[in-house]
């Protein structure tokens, strides 16, 4: 693929408005771009990178926007980034073959958009619960083996679960997701690197529109500004990209 042909441009824009929408929330928009290859039918191998390399630029964005804001909790995150970072690794140097890869994929897309439907319509904060660090550790630990299988950073399984948890409020929850996806995607880069990674020409223009669409959103989400229009309208798009995957497995 050329870095500025037709199909090279339309996925930037795609990947620029999943950025933006995923940022605003924490999170680095792995799943939007991973649907977004999956819709111009990229190959597996190639998906698992990119989406790995897109996240790590837009999750420093969003943890440095919502750290410095306060919205973050060292308390709950060691523990899960110490559970996390080694499996995440391990599941970079993980090689699924397509017909495992895709249907897998396609399972993450219509989860995240079943969580973004439910974060569209998220009740206020309730009363919050102290968990252990064992407990959070091993979550962490099943988390990051998945991120690094699928080539996501983990935080559309991580904010649901604390969400429903009651472990971190809200915001606070979207800065530990931020800083908890940057090191799972680093960890599941590296794991990739090791066995064989394979990167598109594109993505040096699908990077710039990735950074453009981070700052954005991190800046609009870390001040709480949130659209619940557009988290149904993302939850629709991951969910086709979900379905279709799965489908052509």
């Amino acid at each position: 693929m050329m870095m500025f042909d037709t199909e090279g441009v339309v996925l930037a824009a795609l990947i620029f408005v999943a950025a933006m929408l995923y940022a605003s929330v924490g999170h680095a928009g792995a799943s939007g771009y991973l649907a977004a290859m999956a819709l111009f039918g990229v190959a597996p191998e190639v998906m698992k990178p990119t989406a790995l390399t897109l996240n790590i630029l837009v999750a420093l964005i969003a943890t440095f926007k919502f750290y410095r804001v306060g919205a973050f909790s060292w308390r709950i995150f060691l523990p899960l980034a110490a559970g996390s970072v080694p499996l995440a690794w391990l599941g970079g140097m993980l090689v699924l073959p397509g017909h495992y890869y895709k249907p897998l994929v396609g399972v993450v897309l219509v989860y995240a958009a079943w969580a973004s439907l439910k974060r569209a319509s998220r009740p206020p904060d309730a009363a919050l619960r102290t968990p252990s660090s064992a407990l959070l550790f091993a979550c962490g630990a099943a988390l990051g083996l998945l991120s690094g299988l699928t080539g996501v950073g983990g935080g559309i399984f991580l904010s649901p679960l604390l969400l429903f948890l009651r472990w971190a409020e809200v915001r606070v929850i979207s800065g530990i997701a931020a800083a908890f996806i940057l090191l799972n995607s680093i960890a599941g880069l590296l794991g990739v690197i090791r066995v064989a990674p394979e990167l598109p020409a594109a993505l040096p223009l699908w990077a710039v529109a990735a950074v453009a669409g981070g700052f954005l959103g991190a800046e609009l989400g870390s001040r709480r500004l949130g659209n619940t229009g557009i988290q149904r309208a993302l939850a629709l798009v991951l969910a086709v990209a979900g379905v279709k995957m799965i489908a052509t497995a």
